[in-house]
């Protein structure tokens, strides 16, 4: 059997390292959505970081939207020798990739098979009645989910979903409540496609005589974490919980990597504070920082201690990565586990 790291990690505006040519933008030019970094530093601090960590296996959040250039950030700044895939997603600029390591014997010749979600019914546009008030609306993914079957080298396989599901964030400056009905339409949409990865995909895959044994990941931002907000008690559901499954059917019910890390003590009483991936600034309190949990590994529960050690990296070689040696990294903490199949 393997045991083999993966890494997640939403990179912030990958796209912004690249040129119309699948090569880098010039070293010295400011990136678009990070004004105060070069590429330069982008790019040694994405790599700083990924290198320090060593994964088999890495999903990226927010990657380019071709995977030509993410190979070229992995050939040229990454140790070691990988294949890269972007999952296409037509007029968005993040897309979520997967990339693993091939130069240490651990896969096989082809490390992995990618499927194209854009051609799977699951993950189409859809209507549904989200509210149960008679008015059915039309949804869709903004970014198109990630789906592999990695293949070691010993001839065993597991599956990796990757998710980027809409933003809760309103940037924009308005009138309260017109800022409120934008948080609330943006809750909709987290809840509509949670409930439509948990019912339309993960549900069926489960139930599957062809896949129903074998080992899935669930993972990226998702967005949301446990419990509900404000917008969500209006909703009357949390896009996370519902993802993960209903308690009527726990063989279906997907395991939590970071919820499996905390004591005993916080597990029953269901305290979470320890377990932060990002942050973001409240405009209700004088855009007071909260600390927020919306990165997650997940997994299926037909295999059984198959993910362990899981954690949040928030303290590199060189300090935090909020800090100086990694600050053009992310706005978000990676988070990894170790797979065992």
């Amino acid at each position: 059997m393997a045991s083999l790291k993966l890494l997640v990690w939403n990179m912030e505006w990958m796209n912004d390292l690249f040129g119309s040519d699948f090569t880098f933008r010039p070293d010295a030019e400011k990136t678009q959505h990070m004004r105060s970094a070069t590429v330069k530093q982008r790019r040694e601090h994405l790599s700083k970081v990924i290198n320090e960590l060593q994964p088999d296996v890495m999903v990226i959040v927010e990657g380019p939207n071709v995977s030509q250039e993410l190979q070229v950030f992995f050939d040229a700044d990454v140790l070691g020798t990988w294949q890269c895939h972007i999952q296409r997603s037509p007029g968005m600029t993040q897309c979520i990739g997967l990339a693993v390591r091939t130069d240490q014997g651990k896969f096989a010749s082809q490390p992995f098979t990618a499927f194209d979600t854009l051609l799977m019914p699951a993950f189409a546009e859809w209507r549904y009645d989200l509210e149960s008030d008679g008015v059915v609306e039309i949804f869709k993914f903004e970014r198109s989910p990630l789906y592999a079957a990695i293949h070691t080298a010993e001839g065993n396989s597991f599956r990796v979903l990757g998710l980027h599901l809409k933003s809760k964030l309103v940037a924009s400056a308005m009138e309260w409540s017109r800022w409120w009905e934008n948080a609330d339409a943006n809750r909709k949409k987290i809840l509509a496609q949670a409930l439509r990865v948990r019912t339309a995909f993960l549900d069926e895959y489960l139930r599957n005589d062809e896949t129903g044994a074998i080992p899935l990941v669930v993972c990226g931002d998702i967005n949301d974490g446990p419990g509900m907000d404000s917008s969500e008690r209006r909703l009357l559901g949390s896009g996370m919980e519902k993802l993960m499954g209903e308690i009527w059917f726990p063989h279906l019910a997907l395991g939590n990597a970071l919820f499996d890390t905390l004591s005993d003590r916080d597990k029953e009483r269901l305290r979470f504070d320890s377990l932060s991936t990002t942050s973001y600034p409240d405009p209700i309190f004088n855009n007071t920082y909260h600390q927020s949990w919306i990165d997650h590994i997940m997994y299926t529960r037909n295999k059984l201690n198959w993910i362990s050690n899981a954690a949040i990296h928030t303290q590199m070689a060189e300090g935090k990565i909020t800090g100086t040696a990694y600050k053009y990294s992310s706005d978000h903490h990676p988070i990894s586990a170790m797979l065992t199949v």
